[in-house]
């Protein structure tokens, strides 16, 4: 037997013995070397990744922020028919003197709003009769009642309270009976 077959092979990183390279006429290369360049290849991946994670960021905050400018321009363009419809009805009243038809016209166009409102998810938050919560009602005053069901109930709407998709946008503010 040879000397070379008696002795454990070294096996470098890649899976060469330190005698394949020398015989395929390579430099051996050393552990130290192979670490180095794996280090390097995971700094080059890692600033790779860091970059893209940048870039998504960058992307996603300029999308969120074209999101924002835009998200109410449905909402406004379907308010801007109401506003014509008052357009209309403001030109009617000035023409004419016939009140029963003017009322009629008002109506329709407060229709047509609240249905607008409705369609985009807001909805009006009943108050009058129902138990004072401060979670729904702001409080404007207290006022004494001489029934006693109604003590700690809602009496007077002052102000609708309002809700977009079941969350409140505008606390009703009511008066309540003591």
């Amino acid at each position: 037997m040879e000397e070379n077959e008696m002795l454990p092979k070294e096996e470098s990183v890649t899976g060469e013995t330190a005698t394949d390279a020398v015989e395929s006429g390579a430099e051996p290369v050393s552990e130290l070397d192979q670490l180095k360049a794996d280090l390097q290849e995971q700094k080059e991946k890692f600033i790779r990744l860091y970059a893209e994670f940048d870039n998504f960021k960058r992307r996603t905050a300029k999308e969120r922020i074209d999101l924002i400018q835009t998200a109410g321009r449905e909402v406004i363009q379907s308010m801007l028919e109401v506003a014509d419809d008052c357009d209309r009805a403001e030109k009617q009243i000035a023409k004419s003197d016939d009140v029963q038809h003017i009322k009629e016209g008002i109506q329709l166009v407060f229709s047509k709003l609240r249905t607008t409102l409705q369609s985009k998810g807001v909805k009006e938050m009943k108050t009058v009769g129902e138990d004072f919560n401060p979670d729904l009602h702001e409080a404007i005053t207290e006022i004494p009642v001489n029934d006693e069901k109604m003590k700690g109930k809602v009496v007077d709407e002052v102000e609708k309270g309002y809700m977009l998709n079941d969350k409140i946008i505008r606390f009703s503010k009511v008066v309540v009976g003591k």
